[in-house]
């Protein structure tokens, strides 16, 4: 196949692991595949819609990075939330849930998880921007500048202890296994390769445009903003920090989008960190993991594999109708205005 027609497959599909399976976002729609522990994959089907097909002006550089970057963490919440469901997670009731249903009804949910999301931005801003510049002016004290680079690094060490940490326990290494079959599927495809598992096994685990090399260049840029802002003020830098935000938002999804296009000396540079950070971050799947990331990738590009390829040379044991045709259901017509930016290229993530 002709390199400038594989050309035409990088960015166009991204994707994040979930619990017991993967998210794949196509062009027009977007696919959320679990394998219960029937072995049965169970699918959750939506179609893709964002701001930036409605308001043209959100569709700039930059400011796309900040819109897909808000659009994707919703995302994130509801293909986790149908995981959770599919797998049949329920937390166990206690007496103070009945309490609290007794007194709150429908309104406990909503407070806790509005308390527990005011709890969880305090908690990363005390992390992320308080801690390390009260580690770093302690440890450099008042030479400028250099402050600004050992804080950068200071956070990046948190991230890394963080993610070490949770990378020990049974279940997220089950996310990280499906984390690495969603690469490798993406790969197979843009590598214009027959989705087979066979195929997929052969591609390599570290993509260039994971959320993990997004995060690292996150924190990079960050770095060089911050040596423009005052350290004097504690809470003012800190108030800074967080208006600023959106930029290093913006300019490392330019930045990530640009590396998943090109392969230079330069590219390989700059996502060399995140690259090694995707070793902790993503393993090597076994086979069943890479079918329910093949049926994701399939059923979210629907334009190239039609339904009746979706399952082909995946065995599984025969599905719930009901719960098939409830999960299709949900799919409304798609937004062909959905399929590429206004400047006609592709632009998902690998998460």
């Amino acid at each position: 196949m002709a390199k400038n027609e594989k050309n035409c497959r990088l960015g166009k599909v991204g994707g994040q692991a979930v619990i017991e399976g993967v998210m794949m976002k196509g062009p027009k729609r977007y696919c959320t595949a679990v394998r219960k522990e029937s072995g049965e994959i169970v699918r959750d089907i939506h179609p893709n819609r964002s701001l930036k097909d409605k308001y043209k002006i959100l569709g700039i550089h930059v400011v796309r990075g900040v819109v897909n970057f808000v659009e994707t963490m919703i995302l994130s919440f509801s293909t986790l939330n149908f995981a959770a469901d599919a797998m049949g997670i329920e937390d166990e009731e206690t007496a103070f849930d009945r309490w609290l249903n007794k007194h709150l009804g429908k309104k406990a949910t909503a407070v806790f998880t509005g308390i527990g999301a005011v709890l969880g931005v305090v908690l990363a801003i005390a992390l992320f921007m308080w801690l390390p510049k009260l580690i770093s002016d302690w440890l450099v004290g008042d030479v400028e500048y250099v402050r600004n680079v050992v804080e950068g690094f200071i956070k990046i060490a948190i991230f890394l202890v963080y993610i070490i940490l949770v990378s020990l326990t049974p279940y997220i290494k089950r996310v990280f296994m499906y984390h690495g079959a969603e690469h490798k599927s993406i790969f197979c495809y843009e590598n214009s390769l027959e989705l087979t598992v066979e195929n997929v096994r052969k591609q390599k685990r570290l993509h260039p445009r994971c959320g993990t090399s997004f995060m690292f260049l996150m924190m990079f840029v960050g770095i060089v903003i911050g040596l423009f802002l005052p350290r004097d003020n504690t809470a003012l830098y800190v108030a800074l920090k967080l208006l600023t935000l959106p930029i290093v938002v913006g300019l490392g999804y330019e930045i990530i989008r640009f590396a998943g296009k090109h392969d230079n000396l330069f590219i390989r540079i700059i996502t060399a960190p995140g690259k090694w950070m995707q070793l902790i971050t993503t393993k090597e799947p076994d086979d069943s993991m890479m079918e329910v990331a093949i049926v994701a990738l399939k059923t979210a590009l629907e334009s190239e594999f039609p339904e009746e390829d979706v399952f082909k040379g995946i065995a599984q044991p025969e599905p719930d109708e009901t719960a098939e045709n409830g999960n299709n259901s949900e799919e409304s017509k798609e937004d062909p205005a959905g399929e590429k930016n206004e400047n006609g290229d592709p632009e998902e993530p690998v998460q």
